[in-house]
């Protein structure tokens, strides 16, 4: 059995950016207070902790003078909060996230009603709306833009910087067809991180070559979560955190093995990955 590893895996800029900013400020403080985790990805936290990291869930826990922002970003809402108690913001938002709260932002202060194509939940998702300061709605449902009681004249369309390219072509297509009748005017500002977007087509191009695909990173990773998504649309794909989380049916007959990882999932997880596959099977490592 052969195993094949995406050309693209391993951190990406905005994870290595906040990741790079969060142990040089343990270091120099001697441990440091982040506001929710900073990267989506349980074995990236555990090694931080280690280092002297602290995560606290809200601004009540903050015990120290300083906090870290993590790379999904933050309402502004927020930061203000911490600004009043005259707390240190030392902010690790991807700059992709940013460009999309700088969108929203801008497309809202312009007088357009801003929807977001991601998971309303997500806090990526949350930070991006935030800054359209109550004047959008996220969503990953067309039904969604359809019940509004007013659908507004004036639309502007971003995405969660995650999300997959055609899905959010689809969705604005569905936004065009529910309102082209009305005197309305759309802009569509394309926020989609281009570094995951070569990671999503690396990915699929893999699994046309494989006969399963093993997809690696968190459990709360959108990015993940996605490429999960697309690979299971080719050939058979299994979402795993870690090596402990791997099951010998998955190669049964199996003659080649793809391995793809999302972009907080650090090269150690991997490796971790495919060591065990090889432990277990005896495979050929194919680079």
């Amino acid at each position: 059995m052969e195993i094949e590893r995406s050309d693209v895996t391993g951190f990406c800029y905005g994870v290595r950016r906040a990741l790079d900013i969060l142990e040089k400020e343990a270091q120099v403080r001697g441990s440091v207070e982040s506001l929710g985790e900073v990267v989506h990805n349980t074995e990236v936290m555990r090694r931080l902790t280690k280092k002297g990291v602290r995560v606290v869930n809200n601004i009540d826990e903050i015990n120290s003078s300083v906090i870290v922002l993590g790379t999904h970003g933050t309402p502004p809402e927020i930061k203000e909060k911490i600004s009043t108690r005259h707390i240190e913001i030392i902010d690790t938002t991807c700059p992709f996230v940013h460009r999309a709260q700088t969108a929203a932002r801008k497309q809202a202060e312009a007088g357009f009603f801003v929807i977001v194509f991601g998971d309303p939940n997500h806090v990526e998702v949350k930070g991006i709306i935030g800054w359209a300061k109550g004047n959008g709605v996220a969503t990953t449902e067309i039904n969604a833009v359809k019940s509004l009681k007013v659908i507004p004249r004036r639309i502007a369309i971003l995405s969660q910087t995650t999300q997959i390219p055609v899905k959010f072509s689809e969705f604005v297509k569905g936004v065009f067809d529910t309102i082209y009748y009305k005197d309305s005017e759309i802009r569509i500002i394309d926020t989609i991180c281009h570094e995951i977007r070569d990671r999503q087509s690396a990915a699929l191009e893999l699994a046309k070559r494989v006969n399963v695909m093993l997809v690696i990173g968190g459990r709360n990773s959108a990015n993940t979560t996605h490429l999960a998504e697309l690979c299971a649309t080719i050939v058979q794909t299994h979402k795993i955190e870690t090596a402990d989380q791997l099951q010998k049916s998955w190669f049964q007959s199996k003659e080649k093995v793809g391995i793809t990882a999302g972009a907080s999932t650090a090269d150690e997880e991997i490796d971790g990955v495919e060591e065990r596959i090889r432990d277990k099977n005896q495979p050929e490592r194919k680079r």
